[in-house]
């Protein structure tokens, strides 16, 4: 079975598992954002890029509004094209989102542009030593290596406990989280 046979099995495996989720997405979600607050180390005044939930997804907002709360800057990914790496756009409360492609809504490409220190990123199944498997497209694989290779980012994976698989299938593209925040706390992956 080929790699790309084996992801798509624990993607629907896993969206299967995160849909008998969705009555609870919203406490859970709100739990994530306590325990993210309490056990990510977030230097001052630091950007962080999150994501806007869709389907039954671990919702970022509450997060995002406690960290403006905080003093961080906030930014939101846009889709820059097929095959490129995600563009960071400044994310200031009262911002309209537009719609943009795969269904997402995202910042308008004119918007300020930021390199985030922190990307709060969603994922369909992670594994113990901290690899992730997204929807497919290779985004924050991408946008990660990209990153990673001018400075120190920090990848914090966001989803529920039940995402978790003994292990899932990856390769030399796939890039590993740095921690994973789960309803059930956050753990840091060794490198």
């Amino acid at each position: 079975m080929t790699i790309a046979a084996l992801k798509e099995g624990v993607r629907k495996e896993a969206l299967e598992r995160r849909a008998a989720l969705k009555p609870r997405v919203s406490e859970l979600s709100r739990r994530l954002a306590d325990i993210f607050l309490k056990q990510i180390p977030l230097p001052s005044g630091a950007s962080v890029s999150a994501y806007v939930a869709i389907g039954e997804e671990a919702d970022a907002a509450p997060l995002l509004h406690a960290l403006r709360a905080l003093g961080h800057v906030i930014a939101l990914p846009r889709v820059a094209g097929r095959g490129k790496p995600l563009d960071f756009h400044r994310f200031d409360a009262g911002d309209v989102l537009v719609p943009g492609g795969f269904g997402l809504s995202e910042p308008a490409s004119d918007w300020p542009r930021i390199e985030p220190d922190i990307l709060v990123v969603p994922l369909l199944a992670f594994d113990r030593r901290g690899y992730r498997i997204g929807y497919g497209a290779g985004f924050y694989d991408r946008t990660l290596a990209k990153l990673r290779a001018a400075r120190d980012v920090l990848a914090v994976g966001f989803a529920f406990a039940a995402q978790e698989f003994e292990t899932v299938p990856h390769d030399e593209n796939d890039q590993r989280l740095d921690w994973i925040v789960t309803e059930s706390g956050a753990r840091k992956f060794k490198g």
